[in-house]
């Protein structure tokens, strides 16, 4: 069962999600909030899994209460939604701590995969929209990045760090089971490892150190 709180503005787009939660018995709505405040305190009272995360809202938008929730250190993961692809919110709100993003107008099977990928851990951004995303970044972030010198970083070994900078890139991890020629269950170890060591909650947030560290760039479309 994973538990899920719902934060959103629109009193109608809150009910459309509770309804569709609520159809399906492995989730179970604990709780809803209308500001990013509400959303903050709720998410302390309830510890729910998951919190799906509006970006525009009155007051405490949801990347300022995505950035509380995470600095709390609690296990909740924030997942955005919005209604647009890729804009400097969501880029704030992955820079806050949030796991991932889906569109406000993503299939419901799509919704529901995202938020049981999210509560064991993994990130949710399909990979055509991380490549974008990877874009956005590198325009963002000053030419070179930060200082690949990091105390993290030396306690990598050396294919640790290949697979970091191919995170960085974005890439699946079936692309880099094939690049460097090894089983998909041998990269998620990999994978696990370098998220431990450089102290990344997920994906997304390996990908966001690999960045400020100067250690990837997109590739070419």
């Amino acid at each position: 069962m994973t538990t899920v709180l719902i934060v959103d503005d629109q009193p109608l787009q809150r009910y459309g999600f509770r309804m569709l939660l609520d159809s399906v018995p492995e989730t179970d709505v604990v709780g809803e909030a209308a500001h990013g405040a509400e959303a903050v305190r709720k998410t302390a009272e309830f510890r729910p899994d998951v919190v799906l995360m509006d970006v525009r809202m009155p007051g405490m938008d949801g990347i300022e209460a995505t950035r509380r929730i995470v600095a709390a250190g609690d296990r909740s993961r924030v997942l955005v939604l919005t209604t647009f692809d890729i804009d400097e919110y969501v880029y704030a709100a992955l820079r806050a701590g949030a796991s991932g993003f889906l569109l406000k107008d993503a299939r419901p099977e799509e919704l529901l995969a995202g938020i049981r990928a999210v509560a064991v851990g993994d990130a949710v951004i399909a990979p055509a929209l991380t490549r974008r995303l990877l874009n956005e970044f590198a325009r963002l972030v000053p030419p070179g990045g930060g200082s690949a010198e990091d105390p993290s970083l030396s306690s990598l070994t050396d294919r640790e760090r290949e697979i970091l900078v191919a995170i960085g890139k974005g890439w699946s991890n079936g692309e880099i089971a094939t690049r460097f020629v090894l089983s998909e269950s041998t990269v998620k170890t990999h994978v696990g490892r370098v998220l431990s060591k450089i102290g990344a909650r997920d994906r997304i947030q390996a990908v966001i150190f690999a960045y400020d560290h100067g250690l990837a760039r997109p590739r070419p479309d």
